[in-house]
């Protein structure tokens, strides 16, 4: 496992957004939702395309909270601009399960 500083930690951008709309993305060359995600008044609402259909249907995820790196550059994913990354962790399955706070919080609150 590659080492890094307290220093390059600090410098990525993890915020807290509710997903406000979802939308399957078969064009992908995996499967991928298309994700519609709000930051609050700061950042507003930006998009990302998620791998996470194993455990995950669009109409699920309307209103959960998650994590995002928000200062990534946006990434073109087939004729989608992802703008964020959604963070998320391998299950036994292999599946990608969401990461996201165990209650509510303001929108675009930063990880520490």
């Amino acid at each position: 496992m590659a080492e890094i500083s307290f220093d390059d930690f600090t410098k990525v951008d993890i915020r807290l957004g509710r997903i406000v709309d979802a939308a399957p993305y078969p064009e992908a060359r995996k499967p991928a939702i298309k994700l519609w995600i709000d930051f609050g008044a700061e950042l507003g609402v930006k998009k990302s395309s998620a791998q996470i259909t194993q455990h995950y249907a669009p109409d699920q995820l309307f209103g959960k909270q998650i994590l995002a790196v928000v200062n990534f550059p946006p990434r073109q994913i087939g004729r989608f601009m992802s703008e964020v990354l959604v963070l998320g962790v391998s299950g036994d399955d292999g599946g990608i399960v969401l990461v996201g706070p165990d209650r509510a919080v303001p929108l675009g609150s930063r990880l520490h």
